[in-house]
């Protein structure tokens, strides 16, 4: 059965991946999870400069989800590409680098550092919500949005997937502009900004205050965007948002998406990805479909 996928040049032996920021650089997971049976792995978020990160407490679990409030922390790009790329590229799976940046010229230079033989291609995390800025988010803006896409496609040949936004109005809109500018997919969604708060203390759970939320809370609002980006783009989507299961999975590759990144379940589940994977494959099996263009974008909606 046929279950690969391709997204821009890369071809995946399955569609399903890891989310960046839940699953480290990979080297984490390896006592935990067999690496080869992952779509491809997206690494954290690297910037160009180190980052500490924000204050702790950076966790807090909520009905239905997880916030997080870590703030891009990593070491930065050229550690990555020391000590961390070694292990990434040994796998035998594609290997995805999200970047992060806080001018449109940090996100060129991450591309054309990250032009190198490892790398299958490029994540642009334009969407973080738990970030301190003084302006809104790259992906709230369909020309900010515009000017990252272009600089980072003219940095580099790598397959390029540009992960929006939740949080604007027109979503659509942002994906058309980065279509527009070569990004090869759409991932989507981020996490939404969101808080949580102590009553004994009459303080927030988080350190920085507000985090992202992800998990299942937020399926229902990401299958929604996913739905409408695939209608309004011709390049592929990647669906992300409380995927625990592969049931979950599968709503997603029903409203359009070519592949789906596992998150926040990694942390209830270390082998949630390979779980997902077969429990696509059996739903095909029991239905005698032949592969998994058999389901991609096959939602039927009651137009009448």
């Amino acid at each position: 059965m046929d279950i690969s996928v391709k997204i821009g040049k890369i071809k995946l032996a399955n569609p399903v991946m890891v989310a960046s920021g839940t699953f480290g650089y990979a080297e984490e997971f390896k006592d935990l999870i067999n690496l080869k049976g992952i779509g491809a792995i997206i690494t954290k978020s690297i910037t160009l400069k180190p980052r500490a990160g924000n204050i702790p407490p950076r966790l807090w679990e909520t009905t239905a989800g997880l916030l997080n409030s870590i703030g891009l922390q990593n070491d930065g790009i050229d550690d990555f590409i020391k000590n961390k790329l070694s292990f990434l590229k040994n796998i035998g799976v594609p290997v995805i680098v999200s970047i992060a940046g806080d001018t449109v010229d940090e996100y060129a230079q991450l591309a054309e550092k990250l032009d190198i033989p490892g790398i299958s291609g490029i994540e642009i995390n334009i969407s973080c919500p738990n970030i301190k800025t003084k302006n809104k988010l790259f992906a709230q803006d369909a020309k900010q949005t515009t000017a990252v896409v272009k600089a980072v496609r003219k940095a580099t040949k790598k397959t390029i997937i540009t992960k929006l936004s939740p949080e604007v109005t027109d979503i659509c809109a942002i994906a058309k502009a980065a279509e527009k500018e070569g990004s090869d997919a759409i991932a989507a969604i981020n996490t939404m900004k969101a808080l949580a708060v102590d009553i004994v203390t009459q303080s927030p759970r988080l350190g920085n205050t507000t985090g992202g939320l992800s998990g299942p809370a937020i399926k229902p609002m990401a299958l929604r965007m996913v739905w409408e980006i695939k209608a309004a783009v011709k390049i592929p989507v990647v669906g992300i948002g409380g995927i625990m299961t592969a049931a979950d999975a599968i709503e997603f590759l029903l409203c359009g998406a070519s592949a789906v990144q596992i998150g926040t379940a990694n942390f209830v589940n270390p082998q949630a990805p390979t779980a997902v994977v077969e429990g696509i494959k059996q739903y095909l099996q029991q239905r005698n479909l032949g592969g998994i263009n058999s389901i991609i974008g096959k939602l039927k909606v009651n137009n009448g």
